[in-house]
């Protein structure tokens, strides 16, 4: 069972789809309880077997320190150090009372995942190293090492405020093989299981070389969008004339290239003349500046249906003169598009 749980782990690592980047140094730390299972005993006697006694353990604590290399690739390595102490049971433990103390230094491998989450990373892990065990029971004392090996897995969670700093929880199981011998009395032999221990805990690990995570970018600059075309034109004459100038023509030329680019529907011509001649003649004027603008329009391809072409003398000017007053911009044709 001990073996199949560390191969289903050395198994899992490559199975993992993403993982965290943590590159370069770290170290971790951590505790929390300890649960070691039940020991055999097996006593004999000379040539003889003996009754099997058993060991039951009261919870315990559990510590480990740790300093390691992270690949980039969501692999790492560390070594680790660890101290675990469980008192023995005395009314489970065939009246034997005392307790158990475990120092070990482990290599481990460790593959870290990321699951898309900015704030958790489970991690699963194996190791394999050396641990002292030193019992202290009524029978005497001893320290027995053994090749040891675990198997890990646990949580991490970033801890936004401390770049590089992450809490962890994780589960680990440690066994440690070999069958140890106990301090006996002459011709009493007394040789132990292999010591099995469950742990849960806590910790904190920290990365030396995480950078704090970019600056959000900036927002693209929005386009300003293109100014709409004018739909209000002026053009201007000469005073008592109706001929089109060359910048009259460019006005006109530019009002009837943007009745292409915009919804129209109608061209109003309407145009004007200062207070400078008499009534009537002012308005056959205004009609002549109009007339002339509209026939440009329709050189230019505006269709002739859409246009209307009014005349208002000097009824209606851009700057209020008194009578006789020659004022330039009252002498004009407008160009509305609708």
């Amino acid at each position: 069972m001990k073996r199949a749980l560390l191969a289903a782990t050395l198994l899992a690592l490559p199975l993992a789809a993403q993982a965290q980047p943590i590159q370069g140094l770290y170290v971790g730390a951590g505790g929390g309880a300890n649960f070691e299972q039940q020991t055999r005993v097996r006593v004999s006697f000379g040539s003889s077997p003996g009754p099997t006694l058993h060991g039951s353990f009261n919870t315990g604590w559990a510590a480990v320190g740790s300093v390691g290399w992270g690949f980039g690739n969501g692999v790492r390595v560390e070594a680790e150090g660890s101290y675990r102490r469980n008192t023995l049971d005395k009314n489970n433990s065939d009246g034997m009372s005392g307790a158990e103390q475990k120092y070990g230094a482990m290599a481990n491998v460790l593959f870290d995942m990321d699951i898309g989450s900015p704030y958790i990373y489970p991690y699963l892990g194996a190791g394999a190293g050396a641990q002292w065990v030193r019992l202290n029971y009524t029978g005497g004392a001893v320290t027995n090492p053994g090749f040891a090996y675990q198997a890990m897995a646990g949580v991490a969670f970033p801890i936004p405020w401390v770049v590089g700093l992450s809490a962890t929880a994780e589960y680990r199981y440690l066994g440690v093989a070999g069958k140890r011998t106990l301090p006996t009395p002459a011709g009493v032999t007394a040789k132990a299981s292999d010591d099995n221990n469950h742990s849960l805990m806590l910790g904190l690990r920290y990365a030396f070389n995480v950078s704090p995570p970019p600056p959000p970018p900036a927002p693209a600059p929005v386009a300003a969008p293109a100014p709409a075309p004018a739909r209000s034109y002026l053009v201007f004459f000469d005073w008592d004339k109706a001929s089109l100038t060359d910048r009259a023509r460019q006005i006109i030329a530019e009002a009837a290239q943007n009745s292409t680019r915009v919804q129209v529907t109608q061209i109003q011509v309407a145009g004007h003349a200062d207070r400078t001649g008499p009534e009537a003649y002012n308005m056959a004027l205004s009609r002549r500046r109009a007339d002339n603008v509209a026939a440009e329009l329709v050189r230019l391809g505006v269709p002739k249906n859409v246009i209307t072409i009014q005349a208002f003398g000097d009824t209606k000017p851009l700057v209020p003169t008194a009578a006789g007053v020659r004022e330039p911009q009252n002498r004009r044709v407008e160009i509305v598009l609708k």
